[in-house]
């Protein structure tokens, strides 16, 4: 059984575990789902997700405590997507992070689970600083960062996109 981090009133968002492969497999396959994250093609298999969850995600847990959690819909115990923390040495610092089955989109679930995470971070977690990046055109996902209460901070280049950099803070600043 996976800890549990959070619920909320539609989901359970809880640690992965390898028996999660088929839904990773399944919530990455759509090309639509990493047009903007630099990850497509990094899980065009099970034995791919299998290695993300085991590799990436289940170390993550051991290192830093924390690390993407699976999001389950509780009225079907279905894995739709992750949400969720990382600590990303690329940018030396907590990224915010939410990804979803296009069956699932629009419907509030990364606002939801990732706002849990926020309140689960401030509650149990030595976190101050989060960061949120979407790519400028990605709006959808900007509405969600500015719903988790993110500020804009700054824009950068990243290959062919511009990204937009937000921020949270968790603990009162001195």
């Amino acid at each position: 059984m996976s800890r549990v981090i959070a619920e909320t009133e539609r989901l359970i968002i809880r640690e992965f575990n390898l028996a999660d492969a088929k839904a990773v497999y399944q919530f990455n396959a759509p090309e639509e789902v990493n047009r903007f994250t630099g990850d497509a093609g990094m899980c065009s298999s099970i034995e791919d997700a299998e290695d993300i969850i085991a590799d990436i995600w289940l170390k993550e847990y051991k290192q830093f405590g924390y690390g993407r959690w699976a999001v389950v819909l509780k009225s079907t115990d279905e894995v739709i997507g992750f949400c969720g923390f990382k600590n990303d040495n690329r940018i030396q610092a907590v990224d915010i992070g939410y990804r979803f089955h296009p069956d699932h989109w629009g419907q509030g679930y990364a606002t939801e689970s990732n706002l849990a995470c926020i309140e689960y971070a401030k509650q149990h977690m030595n976190l101050n600083q989060v960061l949120g990046d979407a790519v400028a055109e990605n709006l959808s996902s900007i509405n969600v960062l500015l719903k988790l209460g993110m500020s804009y901070i700054s824009q950068y280049q990243k290959a062919e996109f511009t990204v937009n950099r937000y921020e949270i803070f968790l603990k009162p600043r001195a």
